[in-house]
Order: structure tokens, then C-alpha cells, then sequence
């Protein structure tokens, strides 16, 4: 997994290459990104980075199609593996309405599906362990697909520029440090409106890495209501606030205010600063540093932060 951390640049170029034929004629009203898991953070990714799409882009997490999917939407349906039943029943239901779909993976049903119906398909590489850390390859993909499709500018350049610009290799240390601290607590990760895709992230890598609960909110969501949980904290929670300079003031001065009073409560409080020149190499830098401090986290446990056993036993129950 530290081999898959270092090399996650090189994934945005292999991801927009395994796209370059991915596309669909048409004018389309939405875009519904199907996907559940690692899948799916593609979306919640590309909704913060500001593109400016010229459609609204919906992230659907559950089972069939969303209800406001028409024969104008276009779909993308992913599954990392190919055989998540959540998104096989989206997509079998988008090709029994005809609706326009393209399906993404590393094969599994989802591409002899795709193949089978003679409709668009993207294959991406299966050497990143799990869906969690093939994010570089699905937003490469979806981008690339997007702007086949006319909804966006080509993001080849931007893309290019992106892995030139991260250095995971000098983020370890300080990951390390944070992981170190976290020891025997509870992450709760929060992020301003505008990164909430950033702090659910670092949850999901808590859990699937570390191996360990964690929870994630946004500001200023967060004040009215979840903050109120200071009252009577029952177990050792250390707070994570991601921040950034171009947050909106008062939700600067809110993540102050909250930090007072939990260090006043008795609890633990990082401030962790966005880096980097673009949202986009904000968002990256920030995610790699939470790929190291779960790994260690991880490491610290006596955990091995790749396999998620649990979910392979409850997905064979389920079946």
C-alpha cells in the first residue's frame, strides 16, 4: 500500500488515456454518477473542484436509478470491481429504458454488461489494491468522459500539471505524526462546505485502513447540532479540522470558535492547512496526507490497512 501511496500521480494521465473513446452523443439535462463506496468519491470530488459544468451532476449511492433520471441524463455508472449489486442494478435498469449509460471498471459483470449491450466502456487498472485508492484513475476517467461529452474543458493539461505538483513522499512524515496521536481516539474529520468530499474521505480511509470508527460533518452545518454533542463527550474523540484560506470568514471564525471549545471540554484538536495553488491540488495533497496518517494508524494497530474483511464476509452473507 506505501508503494500505491507514492505512485498515486501517475493514475489522473493513465485514467484520462483509458477514456480518450468514452462518449455519447446528445444533449443531456444532468449527469447521475451511480457508484457506492471508493466508486462513488469521484463525484463528490469533481462537485467540489468547481469546474463549472454546464449540467448538474447528481452522485446516486443506492440501488435502480435515482427518480429524477430521465432519457436525457446521462449515466455513468461505476464499480470498481464490476460486481457491485447496487450499481449492476442501476445500470440494468438504465440500458432496460435506454437510457445513455457508460459503465467504468476493472471488469467483472459490469463490463460483460456493458459489452454484451455493445454500450460505452472504460477498463481501468487493477493494481491500486482497493477502490479507495484508484481515485486518481476514476476522476481521470470521468473527466476525460465529461468532456468528451462537451459538458466540460479537456482537463488533460490541469491534469498533468496536478501529478507534477504532488509529492506524497514528503507528506509521510507529518502523517506519521498526526497517526501517532490518534492513537487510541475516535477521528472526527471536518471540512468547510465547499471541502466536505475532502473530510468524507478521510473518514472512509480511517475505517477501511485503520480499520477503526470514524465520523465527518461540515461547517457550519455542524454548529447547529452536531456540536451540541460537546456537552456530554463520551469517549476520546479527537477532532481534525480541515482548513482553508479562501473558506468563507465566518465559517474561519466558527472553526476557531469550535476549537476553544472542545480544547475546553477536554478534547483534542488538529488544525490541518490546505497546500497547494489550485482547489484541485488542495484536495490531492490533503487527501495523500490522509492516505499516510491512516496507514500508519493502521501500522500502529498491527493492522493490515489493505483488506476489508468484514465487508467481503458481509457481501458473501448477503449473497
Amino acid at each position: 500500500m506505501r508503494e500505491v501511496i507514492l505512485n498515486f500521480p501517475k493514475q489522473f494521465k493513465i485514467g484520462q488515456e483509458r477514456a480518450k473513446e468514452a462518449k455519447l452523443a446528445g444533449i443531456f439535462s444532468k449527469i447521475i454518477l451511480c457508484g457506492i463506496g471508493g466508486s462513488a468519491l469521484p463525484g463528490s470530488l469533481i462537485n467540489d473542484l468547481d469546474l463549472k459544468i454546464s449540467i448538474p451532476l447528481f452522485v446516486h449511492r443506492d440501488y435502480n436509478l435515482p427518480k429524477n433520471a430521465t432519457k436525457d441524463s446521462l449515466i455513468i455508472a461505476i464499480s470498481f470491481s464490476g460486481n457491485t449489486e447496487e450499481t449492476l442494478s442501476a445500470y440494468e435498469q438504465a440500458i432496460a429504458q435506454n437510457y445513455p449509460v457508460i459503465a467504468i471498471s476493472t471488469g467483472g459483470k459490469l463490463q460483460e454488461l456493458a459489452q454484451k449491450n455493445q454500450r460505452p466502456f472504460v477498463i481501468v487498472p487493477n493494481d491500486c489494491l482497493q477502490p479507495r485508492f484508484g481515485t486518481g484513475y476514476l476522476v481521470g476517467t470521468v473527466l476525460k468522459i465529461l468532456a468528451n461529452c462537451n459538458l466540460i474543458e479537456d482537463q488533460a493539461k490541469t491534469l498533468d500539471e496536478l501529478a507534477r505538483n504532488l509529492n506524497p513522499e514528503s507528506l509521510e512524515t507529518k502523517g506519521k505524526e498526526l497517526a501517532e496521536k490518534l492513537v487510541d481516539k475516535v477521528p472526527v474529520i471536518y471540512a468547510s462546505n465547499s471541502f466536505q468530499s475532502v473530510a468524507l474521505m478521510w473518514k472512509i480511509k480511517f475505517n477501511e485502513n485503520s480499520k477503526i470508527m470514524a465520523f465527518w460533518n461540515y461547517f457550519p452545518e455542524l454548529n447547529h447540532n452536531e456540536m451540541v454533542g460537546l456537552t456530554n463527550l463520551k469517549a476520546k474523540f479527537h477532532f481534525i479540522i480541515l482548513k482553508d484560506e479562501t473558506d468563507h470568514e465566518r465559517t474561519q471564525k466558527r472553526m476557531e470558535l469550535f476549537t476553544s471549545l472542545a480544547k475546553d471540554r477536554g478534547a483534542e484538536v488538529e488544525l490541518i492547512d490546505f497546500t497547494g495553488k489550485t482547489k484541485l491540488e488542495k484536495i490531492f495533497s490533503n487527501l495523500i496526507l490522509g492516505d499516510w496518517v491512516s496507514y500508519h494508524l493502521a501500522l500502529a494497530y498491527g493492522q493490515d490497512p489493505t483488506p476489508v474483511e468484514i465487508v467481503e464476509k458481509f457481501k458473501k452473507a448477503l449473497s
